[in-house]
């Protein structure tokens, strides 16, 4: 398979204000590139739920294989990226959520408080991450090992037999 591609989108209305650097977005990419990834783009939005959903929407549109979004999965009133989300999928991926909890939930109890949420938006999978760049590091380290197989699947790949 070749490279898999991904954009980035850091959900936080003092990020998108100027008000605080984003942290989480540069760590990801940094990571992201470091295991053979491409990045497609890189936006930083407020946690408003009509921009987050018409953010999804577009980026989806250029057909990356993954859209990571960091932020905005918590129990804040303006955390709205589960609920975003959920509104542009077609279908949803429960697993990965619920994997990215339980190993989360074994490095902190405050893991559980996550409403963080994934699924597939034609073929491109959308994963939510925490905020934090320790734990979007953390997660995305869980996620490695099966995205390329997860890609093949939702591109319909002849190899994704292979690799079950």
């Amino acid at each position: 398979m070749s490279k898999i591609t991904a954009t980035i989108i850091t959900i936080s209305d003092r990020s998108s204000a100027g008000a605080r650097p984003d942290k989480s977005g540069p760590a990801l990419i940094q990571y992201l590139k470091d295991h053979n990834f491409d990045l497609m783009e890189y936006l930083i939005i407020p946690d408003d739920l009509q921009k987050i959903q018409d953010t999804l929407i577009s980026a989806c549109q250029n057909s990356p294989n993954i859209i990571f979004t960091t932020g905005g999965t918590g129990f804040a009133d303006r955390d709205n990226t589960p609920e975003a989300t959920k509104a542009v999928l077609n279908k949803e991926t429960p697993g990965i959520s619920e994997y990215l909890r339980f190993k989360s939930i074994q490095i902190t109890p405050h893991a559980m408080l996550s409403r963080a949420v994934s699924g597939i938006r034609n073929e491109t999978l959308i994963i939510n991450l925490p905020g934090s760049p320790k734990a979007v590091i953390e997660s995305i380290t869980f996620l490695l090992p099966v995205l390329p197989h997860a890609v093949e699947l939702i591109k319909n790949s002849p190899n994704s037999e292979k690799n079950h």
